[in-house]
């Protein structure tokens, strides 16, 4: 056998959709047994039984009609590899309604997801402290955790750390997602993988971006923070490997990723940041500095989203690509004001590494208000640019608007509503919070 067709086979048992299951049944997540035939029982049981599971703001509601559309079937050789007939990339995977006795260990999906309706399956869970380790680990690669995690870096830390890890969060997201949308794997199959989680179960699987996310994020804060700031190298090595260990394992224990999908975005990261970091500093001064910076930006990253949406038919990385990538050109556009207004001014090169500033209450008690001013602006103008952006584009590409979440599934509404919204959101981080905080004194 040649090391081709061995390395073939590994990919192969690699991707099997059983070691997933195996790895769950091992953290003690096991599915609810499935009702094969359909008894006279009253419906409102089940939903009295299934509400409590999710809390109220997770309470089921009717999957949309249409919503076959968010399908990303597999490729016609198979090219999903592993056994199991279960459920293909983007299909609803069934309830289990046997919900048998109350049970202080079961559990229902972790998200829903809002755009296609999709719930998860409800399982045993017998190790509950693992259970919420991974919740926190899957959450170091959604938006809740981006959207506090860097405006953290660049109003109270460090301002030039967090552009910087903006632009290679943005360039090996973009490069993620797009090649998702060229292998086109499917996620592992339902069964016998138990599905926690199902807010992506309609994107493509190879390779994994939470994966390739918790890997470039702690890698880079280690290359962009060691010699500027004084700090034992000890507290990143054991950074890397703890953040990047604990996003990975997260994926597979909720069922979205199988091992080879968690290895591929790990080998791709450390690929990408090999060949682009040394380019990072580079973009980060034209970004600030060029006469033409934000033009550039805007057009280029647009350029890329429009791109990325001609991959494949529509899923919800369509909107998180379109998502990052204006993220990215409002930081950018919004650092390139900053540094000519003088809002932000960059510690020169001459007294570095800077030490840490004691911690004090009053420094304690500005970085609070900063999250918390900046953080409530900034939610604000995410919210009036999406009641805004959705109904314009809408109007001006005369596609019905009742049904918002089959509104975006059009490239027309999808593109402009998160390219503009999250732009502002973006611009909002690095000029106008920045701007208000020196305005009121606490920047």
């Amino acid at each position: 056998m040649s090391l081709s067709q061995r390395l073939a086979q590994l990919a192969g048992r690699l991707q099997e959709p059983q070691k997933v299951a195996r790895f769950q049944r091992l953290c003690g997540v096991e599915a609810l047994p499935r009702r094969s035939a359909a008894p006279a029982t009253d419906p409102r049981e089940d939903e009295k039984a299934e509400a409590p599971l999710a809390g109220d703001a997770r309470r089921r509601e009717p999957q949309p009609p249409g919503s076959d559309r968010n399908q990303c079937p597999a490729k016609p050789d198979g090219g999903g590899g592993g056994g199991g007939a279960g459920a293909p990339n983007g299909v609803r995977n069934g309830l289990a309604t046997e919900l048998g006795p109350a049970s202080p260990r079961r559990v229902g999906a972790l998200r829903r997801n809002s755009l296609t309706g999709e719930e998860g399956e409800l399982a045993h869970v017998s190790n509950w402290p693992l259970y919420y380790l991974f919740c926190f680990g899957t959450e170091l690669g959604n938006e809740l955790f981006y959207i506090l995690f860097f405006p953290f870096w660049i109003w109270n830390l460090d301002p030039l750390v967090g552009r910087r890890l903006v632009v290679i969060w943005v360039l090996v997201m973009y490069l993620g997602q797009c090649t998702k949308d060229i292998i086109r794997w499917p996620r592992p199959a339902s069964p016998p993988v138990v599905k926690l989680e199902v807010f992506y179960n309609s994107e493509y699987s190879m390779p994994s971006t939470h994966a390739m996310s918790g890997t470039a994020i702690p890698i880079s804060m280690v290359l962009l923070t060691y010699g500027r700031w004084q700090y034992p190298l000890i507290y990143g090595l054991i950074l890397i490997p703890c953040w990047c260990s604990l996003v990975c394992l997260s994926r597979i224990y909720m069922g979205m990723h199988s091992i080879l999908d968690i290895i591929a975005g790990f080998l791709y990261t450390i690929l990408i940041l090999a060949v682009f970091y040394p380019f990072v500093d580079l973009i980060d001064n034209f970004n600030q500095t060029h006469k033409y910076a934000p033009l550039i930006i805007i057009g280029l990253h647009l350029a890329l989203g429009i791109f990325s949406f001609t991959l494949d038919t529509w899923s919800t990385s369509r909107g998180d690509t379109a998502e990052i990538l204006g993220s990215g050109a409002g930081i950018a556009c919004g650092s390139h004001v900053t540094y000519n207004m003088g809002l932000i001014l960059d510690p020169s090169l001459d007294i570095l590494p800077l030490a840490r500033p004691p911690i004090t209450v009053t420094l304690c008690g500005k970085a609070i208000l900063r999250i918390l001013i900046g953080m409530v602006f900034v939610l604000i103008v995410r919210d009036i640019m999406k009641k805004i952006t959705i109904p314009l584009a809408c109007k001006i590409f005369n596609i019905p608007c009742d049904d918002v979440r089959k509104a975006r599934q059009h490239m027309e509404v999808e593109l402009p509503y998160r390219y503009i919204t999250y732009g502002m959101v973006g611009f909002s981080i690095t000029f106008l919070v920045p701007y208000i905080f020196f305005f009121i004194g606490i920047s």
